[in-house]
């Protein structure tokens, strides 16, 4: 997995974010309900929503935000029954772009994902179409300047905890799991105080594909802010290599 930092990909949409705030807050509150609805409001007996509050957290959300989205989703049957769907397609140059929504109106959603597509001169595909080139892993990025602990105890750390790889890039640690020991993982970070920058099960390209024609990459670009200030996107995954 070494080689291919994606850290200073996310401090850039972090930044990006920064300025987005009610965006995060959004997405992240759509996985409190959904967590909540799976697996209960109490986090001690729920990984996944331990998960999304550490993400929560991580983003600066208030803790009575918090609290008050677990409590609604926990409290009302009727609150907002998000869907979670997926749209695969191909961006310029056949880029593979996957693209993760959770919706409470299904149509509203198909076509603004389709419009995006089609702006930038994509197109949505089959499902399955593009997944296939992506590898489904939990990813730890942690920051070194925020990170105290020597490399080898970390990387210990985390193979212990159930990780399958550890990578030492040049500003970053990279932790990656099994989707189904993340939480185990991120939790054994967590609890020796370990901070992290980015901590999600994510889509990850097993080749990154280059674009070095500048229309084509403005076309990208289109397609992707249009799925960026879509509410109902939660996150965007392409094999770009940045």
């Amino acid at each position: 997995m070494s080689g291919h930092s994606k850290f200073a990909n996310i401090k850039h949409k972090k930044e990006k974010n920064d300025a987005k705030k009610g965006k995060i807050f959004t997405i992240i509150g759509r996985e409190i309900v959904i967590a909540v609805k799976e697996g209960g409001p109490d986090p001690a007996n729920n990984s996944k929503l331990r998960d999304v509050i550490a993400k929560a957290k991580a983003n600066n959300m208030p803790n009575d935000t918090i609290d008050r989205g677990i409590k609604k989703a926990a409290g009302d049957a009727n609150a907002d029954n998000y869907e979670r769907i997926t749209y695969e397609g191909y961006g310029p140059n056949g880029i593979a772009i996957i693209v993760e929504t959770l919706t409470d109106n299904k149509n509203r959603t198909a076509a603004n994902v389709r419009s995006a597509f089609t702006k930038g001169n994509g197109s949505v595909g089959t499902p399955g179409c593009v997944s296939y080139m992506f590898d489904k892993k939990g990813q730890i990025i942690i920051d070194k300047e925020e990170c105290e602990m020597d490399a080898d105890d970390l990387m210990m750390l985390a193979l212990d905890a159930g990780a399958e790889d550890f990578a030492d890039e040049e500003d970053s640690y990279e932790i990656i799991t099994d989707p189904d020991d993340f939480s185990a993982v991120r939790e054994a970070l967590e609890k020796d105080g370990i901070a992290m920058a980015e901590a999600d099960v994510t889509m990850i390209p097993q080749t990154y594909v280059e674009l070095t024609d500048p229309q084509a990459l403005k076309d990208l670009n289109r397609t992707l802010d249009l799925l960026d200030d879509d509410d109902d996107v939660q996150y965007v995954y392409t094999n770009l290599d940045e």
